[in-house]
């Protein structure tokens, strides 16, 4: 019975929860931002949540209501969005290793983001098979939760914040990116992770420099993506 226990789906669950509180350290500063910019370009409470609940994508949400307020063409708007997200090309592989099959993956997949995998990709060889997929559930649900929720107060009360206490207003756009790094941190200890975020730091910033701003993103994480699964190293120690 202990045993039973022990992997029971909730507890594991739960253990997902509790373990991706962290993760909303950069979730709610970040999501009442984006419901704060989101109804300063035109668009309703309900409409943020809208967007936030079905896209669920960080960056390219701002991207979304941005090019969406300036008059850009559908068509145009939804290439954006896609190609910044061309990241999910390393996150989903690298995870689908360390989680077993199941039907319900097509839609639990709406919630891996940057953080989502960062966490598990570090947690999940930690745990037993028979707690994975409950744990990802948990994990993912809680981010994905509180991303909508923060979205619809910053929508709704994003102005009185931003009025009393100005110089929020400045720092919740970094608090995401501040939390993605001190999490991918470690991975620089791998050699093949190293190499791959490395070249996709350099790519973005001489994007930028050279005027590329608008796609340095999603082309530099094309370029590290296709640095992971090109470049191998032999971790095999040679005998002198």
């Amino acid at each position: 019975m202990s045993q039973l226990a022990r992997y029971s789906p909730v507890l594991s669950a739960l253990q997902g929860v509790r373990e991706a509180i962290p993760l909303l350290g950069g979730y709610i500063p970040v999501s009442l931002s984006f419901g704060l910019i989101a109804t300063q370009a035109g668009f309703s409470t309900w409409e943020a949540v809208v967007i936030s609940t079905l896209i669920y994508a960080g960056a390219s949400q701002f991207l979304f209501v941005g090019m969406v307020a300036a008059g850009s063409p559908l068509w145009l708007v939804v290439a954006m969005t896609m190609l910044i997200n061309v990241r999910h090309v390393v996150y989903g592989p690298n995870l689908a290793a360390l989680l077993p099959r199941s039907r319900h993956w097509p839609w639990l997949m709406h919630g891996l983001t940057d953080q989502v995998f960062a966490l598990a990709l570090t947690r999940l060889p930690q745990l037993p098979d028979a707690k994975r997929f409950s744990w990802f559930v948990g994990a993912s649900l809680l981010a994905w939760g509180a991303w909508i929720i923060g979205t619809a107060v910053g929508a709704t009360a994003g102005e009185a914040f931003t009025a009393r206490w100005p110089l929020l207003g400045e720092i919740m756009p970094f608090a995401l990116p501040a939390l993605f790094l001190t999490m991918v941190a470690p991975r620089f200890t791998d050699k093949r992770w190293a190499m791959a975020m490395g070249l996709t730091i350099l790519a973005a910033l001489g994007l930028t420099l050279v005027g590329w701003s608008n796609v340095a993103i999603p082309l530099a994480a094309a370029c590290g993506a296709l640095c992971f699964y090109t470049v191998r190293f032999d971790n095999r120690r040679r005998d002198s």
